[in-house]
């Protein structure tokens, strides 16, 4: 019986995923063609691998077994011919990094742009996300994360300078409402709310001075999941918004924020590249970490 190795490919793609649609936009074919790739297999081994539904897709157990069997070689057969270009003129291949919208923003295109005008045929795909992604059962090659978030049995690597966290409101706000003098004052206004995507729950004001350091939990009328429409609400005078200083960019210095409570905002770990440290690496992912590297 001929086996076609695209259709093997496809297979473990779509079983990945669970999605024909989400596995044909990876691959770069069509659903329709994708479909008839399956099917085609399934007919030739005469046993149905897939589990069709109108809502996801599932292996069936037999497969799960050929995905439990292949899965892990076809990994393999594709970190080979990436290592291959190593025999290029040029380094070559894609690398894909899952991280947050601001640290794309603030580090690494700025990093990786000379890297690519001078390498062409390197690519990179960001997944960018404000959730915690499994690098490995995702299939990126790296991730970016601040250092006390990485699992230890990963390579961690500065990308980044340390960061602080800030206070701040509009000067308007504290037309209405009193300075805080210390971060217990914080439960006593309206402040805004950051829900994480990672855990679900409202995040806790962390602060720090000598003797040790503390959260508060605040309250107030606007929650949302991201920085931007945080700084927005802050803007507009309706609460104090607390995030790493370097995502106000230069409205604190513009005046048009007010910061408070600095001296319990201390220094803390900044953002890391990991990766897993048993996998063999390409040379355009070689390329992407020293670019990166502090």
């Amino acid at each position: 019986m001929k086996r076609n190795l695209n259709d093997l490919l496809y297979f473990v793609t779509v079983a990945r995923e669970s999605s024909f649609t989400r596995a044909a936009a990876k691959l770069g074919v069509t659903q329709p063609a994708l479909s008839q790739a399956i099917s085609a297999l399934e007919e030739r081994m005469q046993i149905r691998l897939l589990t069709r539904t109108t809502r996801s897709v599932s292996p069936t157990s037999a497969g799960e077994r050929l995905l439990l069997a292949i899965g892990d070689r076809i990994d393999e057969i594709e970190a080979e011919l990436d290592m291959l270009t190593e025999l290029r003129d040029k380094p070559a291949g894609t690398v894909r990094i899952t991280c947050g919208p601001d640290v794309l923003h603030t580090i690494l295109l700025p990093k990786l742009a000379p890297l690519l005008r001078e390498y062409p045929d390197i690519n990179i795909e960001f997944d960018a996300n404000h959730g915690f992604r499994d690098i490995v059962a995702d299939r990126f090659d790296a991730g970016v994360r601040l250092g006390d978030t990485i699992d230890k049995d990963m390579i961690a690597i500065p990308i980044g300078p340390k960061l602080r966290m800030a206070a701040v409101a509009s000067p308007d706000y504290f037309l209405r409402y009193p300075v805080p003098k210390t971060p217990y004052e914080l439960t006593q206004q309206p402040c805004i709310n950051q829900r994480l995507i990672s855990s679900g729950g409202l995040y806790a004001w962390d602060f720090e001075r000598d003797e040790g350091s503390f959260n508060v939990r605040v309250n107030g009328q606007l929650i949302f999941n991201t920085s931007s429409h945080v700084i927005d609400a802050a803007l507009a005078g309706l609460g104090i918004a607390f995030l790493p200083e370097e995502e106000f960019g230069t409205l604190i210095e513009e005046g048009r924020l007010v910061r408070v409570l600095e001296p319990w905002c201390r220094p803390f770990p900044g953002y890391y590249l990991y990766y897993p440290s048993r996998k063999q690496h390409s040379p355009a992912f070689s390329l992407v970490v020293d670019a990166l590297r502090l």
